[in-house]
């Protein structure tokens, strides 16, 4: 993720992400089961069949129940990784870019879900201006040490028509907050100092539907 740069004319640049601890195997949850003694035959490859997988995975997005987001990272890159719950189970790497598909570094415009059943896209826009607001005038939140925690929040609408796979149709928005920590070196009122070690949260909860 990138950083964001700080001092008088520079841009600040959002960053989106969480701690994930212990992420073991994560599986799409709420998948419907075989009949008790006749499990469903393996394809060629020892999978479920691909094409009942995805028609598994709609049959449960349906409904418009709240679905919780966490996004996570620790670097400056354009990914993340990213897990959803509740209404929809699924994980996967989200990816800022641009309204063409192009990577955006400065995390301004959209972050696109590329989840294990398909895709999808949030508008980040207001998100990250909320954020860069937040990082102007309250990072560092101690000058001693030149380290600071700040959040913002802010709504997350999902982009019209970008769902792919099992997100075909997708509609509703989250509620995303961004939870920064970060340590940087210590120097003259912190300005321009070295970062350190960072830590980018993002999560919330929304109600989506599949249509």
């Amino acid at each position: 993720m990138p950083r964001r740069r700080r001092g008088p004319g520079a841009d600040l640049v959002l960053s989106v992400g969480i701690l994930a601890a212990a992420i073991g195997a994560l599986v799409v949850s709420g998948c419907a089961t075989s009949a008790p003694g006749a499990p469903k035959a393996p394809n060629a490859a020892g999978n479920q069949n691909a094409a009942d997988t995805v028609a598994q995975a709609a049959a449960i997005y349906r409904g418009g129940d709240s679905v919780h987001l966490v996004d996570y990272t620790d670097d400056d890159g354009p990914d993340s990784g990213v897990i959803l719950t509740g209404a929809i189970g699924d994980y996967g790497k989200a990816v800022s870019v641009n309204p063409d598909g192009s990577a955006n570094p400065e995390h301004n415009s959209q972050l696109r879900l590329d989840l294990a059943h398909g895709s999808f896209r949030l508008d980040i826009a207001a998100l990250d201006q909320a954020f860069v607001a937040v990082m102007r005038t309250q990072f560092p939140t101690n000058t001693g040490t030149c380290s600071g925690s700040v959040s913002a929040s802010h709504a997350a609408p999902i982009v019209a028509g970008s769902g792919t796979g099992a997100y075909q149709g997708i509609s509703g928005q989250f509620d995303l907050t961004i939870k920064l920590d970060e340590v940087d070196a210590t120097g003259p009122s912190c300005q321009g100092a070295a970062l350190l070690s960072q830590m980018l949260i993002t999560s919330g909860s929304g109600h989506v539907r599949v249509h």
